[in-house]
């Protein structure tokens, strides 16, 4: 059983890593474009800005919210516990 979430996880982090790298690359995008939106200046700089608040951020928004759930699903499968708090013991050496 614990062989078989292994590998859906090692599957699933394939699937987070694409759709993280989808997300900060559209992301990039809408700089751009807000980039030239600046530069253009006008109504036309107005009907991009428009257009990429509408259309493309609040797709962005689910997707990386998906991805993030994704990737809390995935480390969990996996066995991963990076969101707990984990107690440390550290040796000290005494000076002498």
């Amino acid at each position: 059983m614990k062989e078989k979430m292994k590998k859906l996880s090692d599957g699933l982090k394939v699937v987070f890593g694409y759709g993280i790298m989808l997300t900060l690359f559209v992301g990039g995008l809408t700089f751009f474009g807000y980039l030239a939106a600046l530069i253009i200046g006008g109504e036309t700089a107005s009907l991009i800005c428009e257009c990429i608040y509408q259309k493309i951020v609040p797709v962005m928004i689910y997707v990386t919210t998906l991805m993030v759930l994704l990737g809390l699903l995935t480390m969990y499968l996996a066995g991963e516990l990076a969101l707990t708090a984990a107690k440390r013991n550290k040796k000290h050496k005494n000076a002498k």
